[in-house]
């Protein structure tokens, strides 16, 4: 994808990252976090203008679950609440046992996507992932078998090889759709050039997302749309609207994008066009 396939005007898809698995309501109390929170904040972005909702899950004391069962109340509220948003949800996770990875993907229905971590990362001070080749394998072969399209997550640089390995180690339903992911720790530094060229190095024929944390969030989401990519916003990536003003919601993220999607002359993706886009 490129600035051509920004002037040929294909939909942008929005994706909203709901909660997050970090940060919870001690740094923005407008983070959802119960299922019913998370349901609710589903519908408000679908209203906004996201096609895909990417999901976390928790315990009810706000900590991380990978748990099938927790994400099975998420989607069931989900889909209780919003119309027809695409349900994509995180395998990623730090220090968490490989075989709790593979848990979010048997839910039922599964998720008709889920994220792929491409391969090693550190993030804050305390928090890295693994992320081995073997797990990568054996996580992209359940999608497979389960009908589950993956969100190829790149970090860094290094990532971008290890999509071109996947894709010589294993077939993936075109298009390849890969997140290019920007921000600190071992991600690539979120520079405007770094985006330019990560683009550039994506396999032929590839989609792509992009997300920057923190305050990186809009000036990316908005480079993207102007290179033909798609977004991710989110409370789970940014929990401010500007400097010093927490966001109110997700869906108020969502709105934003939204207008510098239209403004800049792309039309924003309904779930029934994203899923034509991605070959859902």
């Amino acid at each position: 994808m490129s600035y051509e396939d920004y002037l040929s005007g294909e939909p942008v898809i929005v994706t909203a990252a709901l909660t997050g698995g970090v940060h919870g309501k001690e740094a923005n109390p407008n983070l959802p976090e119960t299922p019913e929170e998370i349901g609710r904040a589903a519908a408000a972005v679908e209203a906004a203008g996201a096609s895909v909702v990417h999901l976390h899950a928790r315990e009810p004391n706000g900590e991380r679950s990978f748990a099938t069962e927790r994400f099975q109340a998420i989607d069931d509220e989900v889909r209780r609440r919003a119309d027809d948003v695409i349900v994509q949800h995180s395998t990623g996770g730090t220090a968490a046992p490989n075989a709790d990875r593979h848990l979010p993907l048997r839910t039922d229905p599964p998720p008709e996507m889920a994220s792929l971590d491409m391969g090693p990362l550190n993030r804050y001070d305390h928090l890295t992932s693994e992320n081995t080749r073997a797990l990568v394998d054996s996580l992209h072969e359940e999608m497979r078998d389960r009908g589950i399209k993956p969100e190829l997550e790149v970090f860094n640089d290094g990532h971008l090889n290890e999509v071109h390995g996947l894709l010589e180690r294993r077939d993936l339903v075109e298009p390849v759709y890969a997140t290019l992911i920007f921000g600190g720790g071992t991600l690539t530094r979120p520079r405007p050039r770094n985006l330019f060229n990560a683009v550039s190095n994506l396999p032929e024929g590839a989609k792509f997302n992009t997300l920057g944390f923190g305050p990186h969030q809009l000036p990316f989401a908005t480079l993207a749309v102007l290179l033909g990519g798609h977004v991710r916003v989110g409370l789970e990536d940014n929990v401010y609207y500007r400097k010093g003003e927490l966001a109110e919601s997700n869906a108020q993220l969502v709105e934003r994008v939204v207008r510098v999607a239209e403004e800049l002359g792309r039309e924003v993706a309904t779930p029934a066009q994203t899923r034509e886009i991605l070959g859902l």
